[in-house]
């Protein structure tokens, strides 16, 4: 399973299995996809921003820095403050070649799925709040085709291709959008057959 935060062609990390357990934990992949949005901050600012205490998020941040994936930045204000800035702007998992990697890759992708449906919920719920423009560009959509693996993949790829290929705008209009791939066989259609 690939997983990708951000836009693949800027600087990626594919962890290690140790790696990969330790961001396995939904606020810290929100620590995470914050700091890759905004910039740097600080504990204080993610704690107020993700309803957590300024205490747990120090130490989550400590443990994502511990694994590389953020590190302490320059910042505004005085030397007590801490400031936090993501190392990488995407993470992607390999094929796992082992029961230990197939573990890690299983828990970072539960984790994942916990996000993006936080994420998802949230974004409906601001829906009647958006300006019509941004309500004309939203969407809840699926499809379901029947396909082989190799046309699975290759579909998989081309999604990736066409999103990688859109720039960042910096117009102050310009706002971060979101579009989450999940592409996966139908549950129980592998698995049960």
């Amino acid at each position: 399973m690939a997983i990708y935060a951000g836009r693949v062609t800027e600087p990626v990390v594919v962890p290690s299995a140790h790696a990969l357990r330790a961001l396995s934990h939904p606020l810290r992949l929100r620590l995470l996809g914050l700091l890759r949005i905004d910039g740097p901050s600080t504990a204080t600012s993610l704690a107020a921003r993700t309803g957590t205490s300024s205490g747990a998020t120090s130490y989550h941040l400590r443990q994502l820095a511990a694994h590389g994936f953020v590190e302490e930045a320059e910042g505004d204000g005085d030397a007590r403050t801490r400031w936090w800035r993501a190392v990488h702007r995407s993470t992607s998992t390999s094929a796992p070649r082992d029961t230990d990697e197939l573990a890690a890759v299983d828990a970072f992708g539960q984790a994942v799925a916990v996000v993006h449906a936080e994420q998802l919920q949230r974004a409906v719920e601001e829906y009647p709040l958006l300006p019509q423009e941004w309500r004309a560009a939203s969407t809840l959509s699926d499809w379901v085709r029947r396909l082989r693996p190799e046309q699975a993949r290759a579909l998989t790829e081309q999604l990736v291709d066409l999103l990688t290929a859109v720039e960042d705008d910096d117009h102050p209009d310009a706002r971060p959008f979101s579009v989450r791939v999940h592409a996966n066989p139908w549950p129980g259609s592998v698995t049960d057959a």
